[in-house]
C-alpha cells in the first residue's frame, strides 16, 4: 500500500476538479437502480472524506475507512460540522474489521488499482462481503483502465497553488504504474521539497470479475464512467456493482 504521508496536506487543494458532488449524484441514481434506499455506507479507502461528508450530507449514515492516518486526520476535519459525524477507522482494505454489516461499500478514485498484489486485493474482496448486509448488501467501485494507463505512460502532470509546486511522473513496466511525487512548498525565501512514490496495478474487468465471483458476490455489472452505458472499450474509468445474496 502507498503512503500519503506529504501528499496528505495537499490532495484537497491537488483535487479541487475532482467534482465530488457528481459521485455522489451517480451514486445515489445507481442506488434507485438497483432498488436501493441504503442507510449505513461504508466509504472504503475515504482518504480525506470529501465523498464521505457530502453523503453525510445527502443523510446517509457514514463509516470512512483508509489506510493512512495523515488522510484520516484531514477527513475528520472535514467532517467536524457532520450531525451525525462519519466513524473513522484506520485499516487497510484487505483487514477491514467492521462492527456490524453495511447495506453498501464504495470503493472510489481508483483505490482498488493501489492494490498492487492481487493475492490482497482478492482478501479485501472477500472482507468487503463479510461486511455487507446479507441479500441485498451491495458493492461498487470503480478502476483506471488499462488504456488509460498506457495512455499515462511517460507523461508529466503539474499542479500549481499558492507557493505549493507538484510535478508528478507515470511510468508502467510489468503491470504497474509508478507515480514520482514532487512536492515544493515555499517557506519564506526558499522551498521545501519533498518525495512520495505511489504505485498502482493494472487490472482487467476479467481478472476482477473472477476475484469478485471467487469471494462470492453475484451479479456483477460493468458501467462506462459515471453512466450506465455498457462498456465499450477505451474509457479512462470503469464502475463495477456486485450483490451479495447469501
Amino acid at each position: 500500500m502507498n503512503s500519503y504521508e506529504t501528499l496528505s496536506a495537499y490532495y484537497d487543494r491537488f483535487t479541487d476538479d475532482v467534482g465530488y458532488a457528481d459521485w455522489a449524484d451517480f451514486f445515489e441514481r445507481l442506488f434507485a437502480r438497483e432498488g436501493m434506499q441504503p442507510k449505513l455506507v461504508l466509504d472504503l479507502a475515504c482518504g480525506t472524506g470529501s465523498l464521505t461528508r457530502i453523503l453525510a450530507d445527502h443523510g446517509y449514515e457514514m463509516i470512512g475507512v483508509d489506510a493512512s492516518p495523515e488522510m484520516l486526520m484531514q477527513a475528520m476535519q472535514n467532517t467536524m460540522d457532520c450531525a451525525p459525524r462519519p466513524l473513522f477507522l484506520n485499516q487497510r482494505m484487505e483487514k477491514l474489521d467492521l462492527y456490524g454489516t453495511v447495506d453498501v461499500c464504495l470503493c472510489c478514485l481508483d483505490s482498488v488499482n493501489y492494490v498492487t498484489e492481487p493475492e490482497v486485493l482478492q482478501k479485501a474482496f472477500e472482507r468487503v462481503h463479510l461486511f455487507l448486509e446479507p441479500k441485498t448488501g451491495l458493492f461498487v467501485f470503480d478502476v483506471n483502465t488499462p488504456e488509460k494507463f498506457a495512455r499515462m505512460d511517460g507523461n508529466s502532470y503539474v499542479r500549481e497553488d499558492e507557493d505549493v509546486f507538484c510535478v508528478w511522473q507515470a511510468a508502467v513496466e510489468d503491470g504497474l504504474c509508478a507515480y514520482q511525487f514532487d512536492i515544493f512548498e515555499r517557506d519564506g525565501d526558499a522551498w521545501t521539497r519533498a518525495q512520495e512514490t505511489h504505485e498502482e496495478r493494472i487490472y482487467t474487468v476479467e481478472q476482477l470479475t473472477a476475484m469478485l465471483e471467487k469471494a462470492g458476490f453475484s451479479e456483477i455489472k460493468t458501467y462506462g464512467d459515471q453512466s450506465f452505458a455498457p462498456v465499450r472499450g477505451g474509457e479512462d474509468r470503469i464502475y463495477f456493482t456486485a450483490r451479495k445474496r447469501d
